[in-house]
């Protein structure tokens, strides 16, 4: 780990430990500068690297990770939330399409329907923070760099994955 690795994880530890997820927006932006910081990029990929994401740091006391994924160019995923576990994504080369969906009717219908409820683009240097059930979506138009934050190991919680040959989505016009 770099030196300003090691200081925003100390950091982001201490907010999550005195704030819970009401710190995740400070979390968020702490996350900012160390996106725009040339060594711990350079320290974290290069262009060789396949997609895929490696654990730069986990808190065993918070259970929280701090992952670097590089996206391939192209990809885009269908809208999806973490369940229990919260996030917070950040670019530091290239973009994410995100966009943020609203369930609009009740979870215990099989059949979801979701609705377009914001989309915006994280360029490098921005993060955001979502909640424990937030339902999101990602696409890379271009290859990206990308740390995402959890509250867990995703592998190992239930998270809901919404289909559109199963759940019907609502795009918002544009105008």
């Amino acid at each position: 780990m770099t030196a300003q690795l090691d200081r925003f994880c100390a950091e982001f530890s201490s907010i999550l430990k005195a704030k819970g997820q009401k710190g995740l927006p400070e979390i968020a932006e702490k996350l900012r500068p160390l996106l725009r910081d040339a060594d711990f990029v350079r320290a974290t990929w290069n262009d060789d690297m396949p997609p895929g994401k490696r654990v730069l740091f986990h808190d065993p006391e918070t259970d929280a990770y701090v992952l670097a994924h590089v996206q391939e160019a192209g990809k885009g995923g269908h809208p999806h939330s973490h369940g229990a576990s919260w996030a917070i994504y950040g670019n530091a080369k290239g973009y994410t399409e995100m966009t943020e969906w609203r369930r609009l009717n009740p979870e215990s219908e099989e059949q979801a329907l979701l609705e377009s409820a914001g989309a915006y683009r994280l360029g490098p240097g921005d993060s955001h923070a979502y909640g424990a059930d937030v339902i999101h979506s990602t696409a890379h138009p271009e290859k990206a760099w990308v740390i995402r934050i959890t509250g867990g190991d995703l592998d190992q919680i239930p998270r809901f994955r919404f289909h559109p040959k199963r759940d019907k989505i609502l795009e918002k016009a544009s105008h």
